[in-house]
């Protein structure tokens, strides 16, 4: 590549910038060659056979040239720096309403980290923009071509380094064409997390530069001084002047970046594949190269790469291949707001760009492309404009920088009916927003604008003045409403514009949805909030609405799908529900679950799938997709894998901290197979042996361990206790519960209460000896400051061993009744956050306890006496003979069930006549006389 002479159509500016930078630097050396270079790179790419068009996007200026361009060149191909594989999206414009978003999407990554994952590339295009003109011209004027030629969306991620911080979306790109930002509102959320390729992007990249200029400019923001700078100067320059000045400013930019850095590196091989791109479409083609268009950022157009110009000797450009990761496309709606929070834009910058676009299409009589059938609640395609003959051939370069440089501002007078009508519409709105705004206010806004613009050293009032001149007037402090003034001024400007995709641009999946849900009669597209009321006793047909309207519930955001009424849970269905569908504001999401599947069902059947393949799956998690399948999907056969998944992911953990919530969802899981299935599934008794199994052999070590939690021990004993019958009765051994209780030594008091209640219900520990070490260790003056930790364990307790709760009302009644105030004060808001947090299940049983306990009414409290503190009451030793009398004649009658437990319990003895019938019997005397209270509760219960 060639360097440009000095003699040359820019002599006599390179001359002049020279010597301006020999006067104000001293040295002609360093600020000389950057803007000797700047005039070397204007020279270059106006002088390149292959025409240049230098855009900035979302410009209207760069809209206007475009269109005025296209109508004088009519050219037959358009190289267009966008990614190359969304261009078989680009037809699908037609079916939508701008602005929308083109996007590549992918979730099941090959080649990338994982931890990138889901990667989503988005181009946001808006009537307002010159390469939305370039795609309108080319798919509607026949025989003309449309080539995109930057990398592919696999390519972005493939040169983004490794090493770098990433979002949800992928790798967090740093200015230059790539750029992601947080995203917050329900308007600037459209675009999510994804990675926005922007054509023309002129920040400058030097912090000190851009605060320069803004400070120079008495502007706030880049976007202000951008519009107020460039932007109005060349909405009416010719062609040759706004190239000129356009590459002028990207090389300013570009020259500005340090070298060598990974950004620029990044972006020269952008340049290299484009022009790679475009050689080998003119070499296979045989288009003349001057009846071609290259669209590309102004920072491109002043490329220096050896692969710039079609003369160049250069190698093409090594393109690497694509990684094996499945990329799937589609279009999204988008906003003004979500394209100016993506790229960092000050907000209502869009819309202010959308308003002039407007007025400058009205003013000049221009008429812009747009795709047959788009649909627009704007602009209309103005007709009767007589195209003009086309020029393809580029005449010599001259220099209209001098002259543009040189002249003074356009000082357009102030256009009082303009303003006038902005000060009384935001007085309008701001009125009906809560304000107390009056005639005085668009006064006092009219006259601030005038004001504000002079200090700025404007001719007239932009409207950044206007809306900093309205917050001053109107809104003071106080916001009565959720909008400021300011988010007034940017409705009153152009309003934040929402796209919406057109049914026929739908992915499958999104068609399905809404054809499935016409039976409801609403209209699904609009944005606003619909009510659907389903009778499904009445209207059996919406009981697949309803269905489906669980499955969206499960996969879209929760403000997209709400229900109102009804529920669905494990073996119930509601005769009616009532939703809220806002399924048209949501559309981005429905979107992209078509690119997940065909269906709904199949989405929500990958998603479980992943839920419990993936490496932080739990057996908890995979409990929770089980009933997610039962509940929403009819697939005993998905809801068998995912069981047989859950049992093996509890066989694989070492840890307990999942137990209650494993304990909570397999008793949920076994009383709905028990109320709905004569045998449970194979998957189930699997799940209980393994998690029996598994339980007794981390018992010791997780009741001994600190960072164990006891509601963690609870539930895991809790899991033994309530399953050990079914688990006996598939085969496991009792003697390995009562080793691994044996086996284990806590030390923390609350553990140690645990451990005593599962001794209890072993057997092992008798109430009466429990009443006693609780007795002891409220007698005992160093252990009463741990007490209240030992009672919580109690709680925790019932959990494992409910019966448990007479003894746990008692022992707390004395906690109350014996603790200390410095003791028990300091305790009772830890134990009711500990019980509404960790066991809100728990207090139904210790209300009911303590109801049955003490009195019901004041005046018998004076008088009670709590029943473990009454003397021993005779009932205790049972005799036979005279009051349980009834209970020998019941027992009688059924002596192989007498001879069973008796045998059962080792008593000796065989059956005896009484002398009075019923006869007593020895083995019956001996069973009731060990067993008191169980006689007692017998007798008790048949009311004898």
């Amino acid at each position: 590549m060639t360097a440009p002479t000095v003699a040359g159509a820019f002599g006599a500016l390179r001359e002049q910038l020279t010597d301006a930078a020999a006067a104000f630097a001293g040295s002609p050396d360093a600020l000389g060659a950057i803007l000797s270079g700047m005039v070397e790179d204007v020279d270059r790419a106006l002088g390149e056979r292959l025409e240049i068009f230098p855009v900035c996007h979302h410009s209207p200026a760069s809209a206007l040239a475009m269109v005025r361009r296209l109508r004088a060149k009519q050219p037959r191909v358009i190289y267009l720096e966008l990614c190359e594989d969304l261009q078989p999206l680009l037809g699908e414009l037609r079916n939508c309403r701008l602005p929308v978003a083109v996007q590549a999407f992918a979730s099941e990554l090959s080649g990338f980290p994982a931890d990138w994952g889901p990667l989503s590339v988005v181009a946001p295009v808006t009537e307002a923009s010159a390469e939305y003109q370039a795609i309108a011209y080319a798919l509607e004027t026949p025989g003309v071509e449309l080539v995109l030629v930057d990398r592919s969306t696999d390519h972005v991620f493939q040169w983004s380094p490794r090493d770098q911080p990433t979002s949800d979306a992928g790798p967090a790109a740093e200015g230059g064409d790539v750029g992601t930002a947080a995203v917050t509102g329900e308007e600037s959320a459209l675009h999510g997390d994804a990675v926005g390729v922007e054509i023309g992007d002129l920040r400058p990249r030097f912090a000190e530069l851009e605060a320069y200029l803004l400070h120079h400019g008495k502007v706030r923001h880049w976007s202000e001084w951008w519009d107020q700078y460039i932007e109005r100067p060349l909405a009416d320059a010719d062609h040759d002047t706004y190239r000129q000045v356009m590459v002028l400013i990207g090389s300013l930019f570009r020259r500005l970046r340090p070298a060598g850095s990974d950004r620029l590196d990044r972006d020269e091989d952008r340049e290299r594949y484009m022009w790679t791109r475009m050689r080998q479409h003119l070499a296979t083609s045989g288009v003349d190269p001057t009846d071609c268009l290259y669209v590309c950022g102004a920072f491109h157009a002043a490329s220096r790469v050896e692969q710039f110009g079609l003369g160049s000797t250069a190698d093409d450009f090594e393109i690497t291949p694509r990684t094996g990761t499945r990329w799937r496309y589609g279009l999204i709606p988008s906003s003004h707001s979500a394209i100016e929070t993506q790229f960092g834009l000050a907000p209502g910058s869009v819309s202010i760009a959308a308003a002039t676009w407007t007025k400058a299409v009205s003013r000049h009589g221009l008429s812009p492309y747009r795709l047959d059938g788009q649909r627009t609640s704007t602009t209309q395609r103005r007709r009767g404009q007589a195209p003009t003959a086309p020029s393809r051939a580029a005449g010599p370069v001259s220099d209209r920088l001098t002259g543009f440089l040189a002249a003074p501002p356009d000082l357009n007078g102030l256009d009082e009916a303009e303003l006038r009508g902005w000060c009384v519409d935001i007085v309008r709105l701001a009125r009906r927003n809560g304000y107390l705004a009056s005639t005085a206010d668009a006064i006092a806004v009219f006259e601030t604008s005038v004001l504000l613009a002079g200090l700025r050293n404007r001719a007239r009032p932009t409207p950044y003045d206007f809306a900093d001149a309205a917050v001053t007037c109107i809104e003071k402090d106080v916001v009565p409403g959720r909008r400021d003034v300011r988010r007034l001024c940017e409705i009153l400007l152009g309003g934040d514009r929402l796209g919406q995709v057109g049914y026929d641009a739908l992915p499958p999946l999104a068609r399905d949805v809404l054809d499935r849900l016409q039976p409801l009669g609403l209209a699904l597209e609009k944005r606003t909030v619909q009510r659907a009321l389903l009778d499904l006793t009445g209207q059996p047909e919406l009981a697949r609405c309803s269905d489906l309207l669980w499955i969206l519930r499960h996969l879209l955001p929760p403000d997209a799908v709400r229900p109102i009424m009804g529920e669905r849970r494990l073996g119930h269905r509601s005769i009616q529900e009532s939703w809220d569908l806002a399924l048209g504001r949501n559309q981005r999401a429905l979107i992209e679950l078509g690119y997940e599947g065909v269906t709904v069902e199949q989405v929500l059947e990958q998603r479980l799938r992943r839920a419990v393949r993936g490496p932080d799956a739990t057996a908890a998690a995979a409990l929770a997709a089980v009933e997610d399948a039962i509940r929403l999907l009819d697939s005993p056969r998905l809801v068998d894998e995912l069981g047989a998944r859950a049992v093996d992911l509890l066989a694989a953990e070492r840890t307990v901290d999942d137990a209650p919530d494993v304990l909570r969802r397999v008793r949920r899981l076994l009383a709905h197979y028990r109320a709905t299935s004569p045998t449970l599934p194979a998957w189930c008794e699997a799940f209980v042996t393994t998690g029996y199994a598994q339980y007794c052999t981390l018992l010791p070590t997780a009741i001994a361990a600190e960072e164990t939690e006891v509601r963690q021990v609870a539930a895991m004993l809790g899991f033994l206790f309530s399953m050990e019958g079914l688990a006996l009765s598939l085969g496991c051994d009792r003697s390995q519960l009562e080793l691994a209780v044996a086996q284990a030594h806590p030390t923390a008091p609350a553990k140690v209460a645990l451990l005593w209640a599962g001794q209890h219900q072993l057997g092992l520990l008798p109430l009466a000896e429990l009443r006693a070490r609780c007795a002891e260790l409220l007698g005992n003056p160093l252990v009463l400051p741990a007490f209240p930790q030992y009672l919580a364990g109690f709680v925790h307790a019932l959990e494992p061993v409910p019966g448990l709760a007479p003894f746990v009302v008692e022992t707390m009644s004395n906690a109350f009744a014996r603790l200390p105030d410095p003791v028990l004060l300091p305790w009772l808001p830890t134990l009711i956050s500990t019980l509404r947090d960790q066991g809100p299940e728990l207090v139904p049983l210790l209300v009911r306890e303590a109801g049955r306990t003490f009195p019901t009414a004041l005046p018998e409290l004076d008088s009670w006496v709590p029943p473990w503190m009454a003397p021993s009451s005779p009932a205790r030793t049972v005799d036979v003979a005279a009051p349980l009398r009834p209970v020998g004649v019941l027992l009688a009658a059924h002596p192989e069930a007498v001879d069973a437990v008796a045998a059962l319990l080792g008593c000796p003895g065989g059956w005896q006549p009484l002398p009075d019938p019923p006869a007593d019997r020895s083995a019956l005397s001996a069973l009731l006389n060990g067993h008191p209270e169980t006689a007692a509760a017998l007798a008790a219960l048949l009311a004898v």
